[in-house]
């Protein structure tokens, strides 16, 4: 299995990302020129050779108005502009305002905000895959639904400073279509370093991580440290959020590329991203079991609840015929899910069944490589499930197709079954 392993024991942030998956490709140079010819509005890419603490790596430079945002953040300081952020990590600002806001506009740069529908106009009008460019509206929706929880105001009301939001822009679109070239079978992450101490910025002086960091971070494991600084950006946490579906230690790799993309500040450890590119021999989940017990509830009652939860993102919801105190029939529901929808589907489970208690458990599984192949028949298209690993070969046809043709054909699904092995499909 194609798996992308994130070490964030830096950090992360949307350039650094870039710059890291942007070493895994075999002609790095020809994919910053894709990325020019996007023609994002004034936004100008270059790939720069960079070392840190004697490792060398890459930076994904990105110039707005020909100015990178480092710059302007400095060149702002000097004119006491009262706008942007003195982040330690210094790739992308976009911390949202609402237009209540004054702002000291005595310098140079132009100072134009945008909202968050001309992001998304500026996305739709980019030459993109649909599935990239649905992942660079996805993340920039995680962006500034945090920065609306933080500054309280609806998500349509947030406003972006024109370097920060097409900075930012300009990383999240990078590394989403790097993701989808490199089309690694999953992502996995190291836990977190956010830093310590505190952040300087128009509102004052808030704590490491920074409020819009630390919710995108929410589920996650995330740790401080002795660097002081602002190790993880906005951007880098939103990013790590849509795209890594499991985060702890690096799983047994046979490893064929590694990624170092540097930030612009220095510290007494290398301030980077690595990114390793291998082989795994079958893959691992870490899910969490979640059940609780009810003896109240009749059976449609269960079945609707076991139906939300499944739609909420369980991976599989099941019940079990119980006796309980007073030997009352009762049912135990069972529920598997990823860490990361913990949340969500404890609130279902809540909602939807009469438990006041619910039972949790970590649990380490090991599952097949799955792929699915869709083949052409005379009877439609057929998707065709297959499991490996472990020594063993397995393939399925999905139901729904199974039972479509059936229902077309008026035959039975063993009759369709024996239909399509005359085909060449079998299971």
């Amino acid at each position: 299995m194609k798996t992308l392993y994130l070490d964030c024991g830096m950090g992360a942030a949307g350039d650094m990302l870039a710059s890291a998956l942007l070493e895994l490709l075999d002609d790095p140079q020809s994919f910053v020129q894709r990325l020019n010819a996007l023609d994002i509005p004034d936004v100008e890419y270059t790939a720069q050779r960079a070392e840190k603490c004697g490792i060398f790596g890459t930076h994904l430079c990105v110039r707005v108005h020909g100015t990178e945002e480092y710059e302007h953040m400095h060149h702002a300081h000097e004119h006491e502009h009262s706008h942007d952020h003195e982040h330690d990590h210094d790739h992308e600002h976009e911390h949202e305002h609402s237009h209540e806001h004054e702002h000291d506009h005595e310098h140079h740069h132009p100072h134009v905000h945008r909202g968050l529908a001309e992001i998304r106009a500026i996305v739709d009008g980019l030459a993109l895959p649909e599935s990239v460019r649905a992942d660079v509206l996805a993340v920039y929706d995680r962006l500034a639904a945090a920065e609306s929880r933080v500054h309280g105001v609806e998500v349509e009301q947030i406003h972006f400073h024109e370097v920060g939001s097409m900075d930012a822009l300009a990383d999240i679109t990078a590394v989403c279509l790097l993701l989808h070239t490199i089309k690694p079978d999953r992502i996995l992450a190291s836990p977190v370093h956010v830093g310590s101490g505190h952040v300087h910025c128009a509102h004052g002086i808030l704590p490491v991580p920074a409020p819009a960091t630390a919710l995108l971070l929410e589920g996650v494991p995330i740790y401080g440290g002795a660097i002081a600084g602002e190790l993880c950006t906005p951007t880098g946490a939103a990013l790590l959020r849509h795209f890594v579906q499991r985060f702890g230690d690096m799983p047994t790799l046979l490893v064929s590329r590694i990624g170092y993309g540097m930030g612009q500040k220095d510290f007494e450890r290398a301030n980077c991203v690595r990114a390793l590119l291998g082989e795994s021999a079958q893959s691992a989940d870490d899910v969490l079991e979640l059940s609780c017990s009810v003896d109240d509830m009749t059976a449609e009652e269960i079945a609707f609840a076991c139906a939300q939860i499944m739609e909420g993102g369980a991976l599989d919801v099941y019940t079990t015929a119980i006796g309980m105190k007073k030997s009352r029939p009762g049912t135990c529901i069972t529920v598997l899910c990823r860490p990361q929808d913990r949340e969500t589907c404890l609130g279902l489970l809540f909602r939807h069944t009469a438990t006041i208690g619910v039972r949790e458990c970590a649990m380490h599984r090991a599952v097949l490589r799955r792929t699915v192949q869709t083949v052409a028949t005379p009877y439609g298209d057929v998707r065709v499930k297959t499991a490996e690993g472990f020594g063993v070969t397995k393939k399925k046809i999905e139901y729904e197709d199974l039972a479509r043709i059936a229902r077309e054909q008026g035959r039975s699904l063993a009759e369709v079954r024996a239909l399509l092995e005359t085909e060449g499909i079998e299971e």
